[in-house]
């Protein structure tokens, strides 16, 4: 169905990522995949392309537009080339990460870590999960003790995209561990300092070419200086920024379901049994109307939204709806749209695989789905 949310700046922005994702994402995906993690170069050839520092300042290089379909436009572009999984890191860099420059940084670090960011020469990871901490962020162990004009970190993380590529990592810290959410402030860790270290690259079900890994703080002096926003406000810092990043799991979701459903038709149109096209059969063709419908239907609901973000009034409930709905959809489509596929549906080369194994973890980061209906369900007075 025709969409009317993007304007003819946004069709040529949608132009030019593909031309970026045919030149440097498709032809690496494979490569990627095997070895676990994307080159740090895609970083660079995405800074360089305008992809990672659209929301941030001129000053700082980045393009001054705070619009957040341009980076829908990228994530949807990345599923319909069948590669969402090898940008996630991308996706993670400029939706989830940089906000938290923009926000909470002051002049002083943006002018220090802006330009690197929107560059692409300096890649960001979010730290916030830990082993024992997932969905409660308050929860997390992690400390970071006041000595002089220092933090010292002690802790680690886990299940942290862009952890082996990581430069500076955006690190959740309990600056006073007899709090829970007062105590939890947000310290910018460069990744050469004394003590930081990464541990496993984690080998995951799917999104093999998403890097994930664990990180670990030793006695990590951290400068005051990179404290980010007010001590014992992370907590809230954090939540302001998880509708965006919630948005962005759903626009994803979205994009795979209906990546999967276009793949599933023109399989149908081309695979032959018993003389004829497997489309032509009722059961198919009925399965694939549903389908379709069921993508069209969270298409226009997750429009609706982004044009909320982008005037500014984009709820922490309506996001959470979002995610959780669209997540758990895009799950049901993809299962499906394998049955189609029959046997070469759970084939690694077929596209409509791939998305089955990615797509299972789109129900839990970010908030699982039950977390998001407890929000939604404490927003009805229940």
């Amino acid at each position: 169905m025709d969409r009317t949310i993007f304007e003819e700046e946004h069709d040529h922005f949608r132009d030019a990522v593909r031309r970026f994702v045919d030149k440097e994402v498709v032809p690496n995906r494979e490569a990627w995949e095997a070895q676990g993690r994307v080159d740090r170069s895609l970083f660079t050839a995405a800074g360089a392309a305008g992809l990672l520092g659209i929301a941030a300042p001129e000053a700082h290089g980045g393009g001054g537009m705070d619009d957040f379909r341009y980076n829908a436009i990228v994530s949807e572009v990345l599923a319909e080339a069948d590669v969402l999984s090898a940008g996630l890191g991308l996706s993670l860099q400029a939706d989830i990460a940089l906000p938290y420059l923009l926000h909470q940084a002051n002049e002083e670090q943006q002018a220090r870590w802006l330009p690197g960011a929107v560059s692409g020469e300096t890649i960001l990871a979010l730290a916030m999960s830990e082993p024992g901490a997932g969905s409660d962020v308050a929860g997390i162990a992690t400390t970071a003790r006041r000595d002089g004009d220092h933090y010292v970190v002690d802790g680690g993380k886990t299940f942290i995209t862009n952890g082996q590529n990581a430069d500076l990592v955006i690190t959740a810290v309990k600056t006073d561990p007899t709090e829970r959410h007062k105590g939890i402030s947000l310290l910018v860790i460069e990744a050469d300092r004394d003590g930081f270290s990464r541990g496993r690259k984690l080998a995951k079900v799917g999104q093999h070419a998403a890097d994930t890994s664990e990180l670990f703080f030793d006695g990590v002096r951290v400068p005051v200086e990179n404290l980010l926003g007010e001590e014992g406000k992370g907590f809230y810092a954090m939540m302001g920024n998880l509708a965006q990043e919630r948005l962005s799991i759903a626009v994803q979701a979205v994009a795979q379901a209906e990546r999967s459903v276009e793949a599933s038709v023109a399989y149908a149109k081309q695979r032959q049994a018993f003389g004829s096209p497997i489309g032509s059969f009722q059961h198919i063709r009925f399965t694939l109307a549903e389908l379709q419908t069921q993508v069209d239907v969270a298409r226009t609901y997750v429009d609706r939204l982004l044009m909320d973000h982008v005037e500014g009034r984009l709820s922490d409930v309506d996001a959470a709806k979002a995610k959780w709905w669209t997540t758990e959809l895009c799950q049901q489509i993809v299962d499906r749209c394998v049955q189609v596929h029959g046997g070469y549906g759970y084939m690694a080369e077929y596209p409509v695989a791939r998305a089955w194994v990615d797509s299972r973890i789109q129900t839990i980061y970010g908030g699982t789905t039950e977390i998001m209906k407890e929000i939604i369900g404490r927003s009805m007075g229940l």
